[in-house]
């Protein structure tokens, strides 16, 4: 299948699963993962409606962001390490990987410094999986209560990542727990009226859709095999 195939089977996939949670397929953003991709593949992607790009590590967007050139909203969806939040801040309009209260400082500062406001969301790792980054979910509120001091940082939604194991079930729990937190975080006043869930990647994103992801990361199953 060419890219435009896949594209348009995935945004029939996204419309059908909005449907049967009773939403609009506009209320999903899709997040085209260039992960391990060149900037020719993001070049190619744009014209067929795609402008919003997420990749997993400073490094490689460094080489990447500026070959692709203007027009795209980068995204970062992989873990942050303080040391890179300087670089980051520079390359990337929004940071799906907030998860601690050094880091949320280092990249409100370094945002600041730049004049610039970046979109954040809190990495919340709902699986218990210990080899995944983000914050438990019990500290989720304590680190939005850091981050809305930031007036570099505008507090967008959170973010999670399924669960290895498990199967669907155990995606659509994970999904689950997220919304109720962000459901928990508005009426606390810690996120804004309608913020978003960044959940679900190509093997799952239909499950979270039907649990309220406003964006998903969709890389394979949109670019083929890396």
């Amino acid at each position: 299948m060419t890219l435009s195939e896949r594209l348009e089977r995935i945004r029939e996939r996204i419309e059908g699963a909005a449907e049967r949670s009773g939403r609009a397929p506009g209320s999903v953003r899709l997040l085209a993962v260039t992960k391990g991709f060149p900037a020719a593949v993001v070049r190619e992607a744009m014209p067929l409606g795609l402008r919003e790009f997420g990749e997993n590590r400073v490094q490689e967007a460094d080489a990447k962001i500026p070959d692709v050139g203007p027009g795209p909203r980068w995204h970062l969806i992989g873990h942050l390490q303080r040391n890179k939040a300087k670089r980051a801040v520079s390359l990337f309009d929004e940071i799906h990987s907030l998860d601690g209260e050094d880091l949320v400082a280092e990249v409100g500062r370094r945002a600041a410094a730049e004049g610039k406001t970046i979109t954040g969301y809190v990495e919340v790792n709902t699986s218990g999986d210990p080899g995944k980054h983000g914050v438990p979910p019990e500290e989720a509120m304590p680190l939005l209560e850091r981050a809305r001091h930031e007036k570099a940082i505008a507090l967008a939604g959170l973010m999670t990542i399924g669960p290895l194991l498990g199967g669907p079930e155990g995606a659509r729990g994970s999904f689950r727990a997220l919304a109720r937190l962000r459901d928990e975080a508005v009426a606390a006043g810690l996120l804004p009226a309608g913020a978003g869930l960044s959940m679900g990647m190509s093997d799952d994103f239909e499950i979270a859709i039907e649990e309220g992801a406003t964006i998903v990361r969709i890389g394979s199953a949109l670019f083929g095999p890396r």
